[in-house]
């Protein structure tokens, strides 16, 4: 009998255009491994929200190959497994989280123990983070000389079909996706979920789809528009590796061929989104404290403010600042928020109420469904200025002019501030400032049914550039 081989699931969640499974599609009959292993992130184990999308997506693939699931180290589980099966071979994508390199060492040393050959493949990137580099040899700093290097790079490969593959048929005790308690139950604070997501390949597949034929065109214009539906919502599918960037970026390239140039500004600015989620991964190899510790030395003397009543107002969506709020709501009740959303909020918590960026990347850990290690910690940098790439510290978001600006109607606040529906536009963003007529017309009464700002802006703003200059002089 062929002896079987292993191959074990990371953030690879797909049967096509995946390297590793390839490869041990070609050598045999396929143990499809997934290990649920909190003890080794640490305290970066999965959150609240990713844990539905992983139960979700386990599901969906589990209809197209059968899953071996089980709990504990990775390492461990695979050494187990090789014993039990005698599989001649291990096959995983690499991963680049800060312990992924040790896990790496582990699997190959329990593979060589148990007579196994140890394959390691590229992973859920479009380069590898040794692959791009400056003149002098160093990693790139810096976003735009990056994606310029990558793009100069050439088109990455062409992404491959489903191989023909046999599942290993021979039945082995296994833990049932149920048993891991993934699902929130009592209160089901993911109920919302349901109905803006469809976790799996398939789903992706649709979502990629979608994008490209309804959303593209508008991209470079409105994507900043969290009113309008023209984002790619690609990102969870990504994380999971549903769909590979690859993938992506040769859909979007094939879609632009086909307009004969009317989407290149469209495709550019896409692909440079895909781009900056390459630069945090590279960022992330090479700095491996990107998570925990300010990129830019300078800022660990930074003044932050003890402000737990602040912190819990932003994550209710209560801070009385209408496009915080809609944003951190559309959060709990999503798994997502908007991109320029993001930033918003984030500028709010680090500048307004002086949090420390750590305890909103935190909360954006265990409500994003697309909770990204490298995007979450990069993207929550740049907006405290002490990132790479990073904006300004002194550049601070006005949450009444951005919500002005990218939100003119008011219907993405509508929408998830309802207390607010019946604001007209010009107070929608600044009820505080309405007239008590106003006011009474719309059904809103400040500190009742919608809080007084917690924060006055102006005032918040001095005192940020006033913290920051405390540590202007110790870099």
């Amino acid at each position: 009998m062929t002896s079987p081989v292993l191959y074990w699931l990371r953030q690879d969640l797909r049967l096509a255009d995946n390297v590793a499974f390839a490869a041990a599609a070609a050598r045999g009959p396929v143990i499809f491994l997934h290990v649920l292993d909190d003890g080794t992130p640490g305290e970066w184990r999965m959150g609240g929200a990713s844990r539905w999308w992983l139960h979700r997506s386990l599901e969906a693939l589990g209809t197209m190959a059968p899953l071996m699931l089980r709990r504990g180290a990775a390492d461990r589980v695979i050494a187990e497994v090789l014993r039990e099966t005698g599989a001649s071979s291990v096959h995983f994508a690499r991963d680049y989280a800060p312990w992924a390199e040790g896990l790496e060492r582990r699997v190959k040393a329990a593979c060589e123990a148990n007579g196994a050959t140890c394959h390691r493949y590229s992973g859920y990137l479009l380069h590898e983070p040794e692959t791009i580099r400056n003149g002098a040899g160093e990693p790139y700093r810096v976003y735009t000389p990056f994606s310029k290097a990558c793009f100069a790079a050439g088109e990455p490969r062409v992404p491959r079909g489903v191989p023909d593959f046999t599942p290993w048929t021979v039945t082995l005790a296994g833990d049932r996706l149920a048993d891991w308690d993934l699902l929130p139950t009592r209160p089901n604070w993911a109920k919302g979920f349901e109905t803006h997501w469809t976790p799996g390949e398939e789903g992706a597949r649709v979502r990629l789809q979608s994008f490209i034929e309804d959303g593209l065109a508008h991209y470079a214009d409105d994507r900043d528009r969290p009113d309008l539906d023209v984002t790619s919502r690609l990102s969870p599918h990504l994380h999971f590796g549903e769909i590979s960037p690859a993938q992506c970026w040769h859909a979007v390239r094939a879609a632009q061929a086909r307009a004969g140039g009317k989407l290149d500004r469209a495709a550019e600015k896409f692909l440079k989104e895909v781009l900056w989620r390459e630069f945090s991964y590279h960022l992330l190899h090479h700095w491996p404290t990107l998570p925990l510790e300010p990129f830019r030395p300078e800022f660990s003397a930074f003044p932050w403010s003890d402000n737990p009543e602040g912190l819990s107002a932003w994550q209710k969506g209560q801070t009385g600042y209408p496009i915080v709020d809609a944003g951190m709501r559309e959060l709990w009740a999503t798994g997502i928020m908007h991109n320029r959303v993001r930033m918003i909020a984030a500028s709010f918590l680090i500048k307004d109420l002086l949090v420390p960026w750590q305890q909103g990347e935190r909360w954006f850990w265990d409500t994003l469904v697309d909770a990204d290690i490298a995007s979450n910690a990069a993207s929550w940098q740049w907006v405290a200025g002490c990132g790479a790439d990073a904006a300004p510290y002194f550049r601070i978001f006005n949450p009444v002019l951005q919500g002005e600006k990218f939100d003119a109607k008011g219907a993405y606040v509508r929408k998830w501030v309802p207390e607010l529906s019946r604001m007209p536009d010009d107070f929608i963003h600044k009820p505080w400032e309405a007239p008590r007529l106003v006011l009474q017309a719309a059904g809103v009464e400040l500190g009742n049914n919608y809080p007084h700002p917690v924060v006055d802006h102006a005032k918040a703003r001095d005192r940020a550039l006033a913290a920051f200059q405390e540590i202007k002089g110790t870099a």
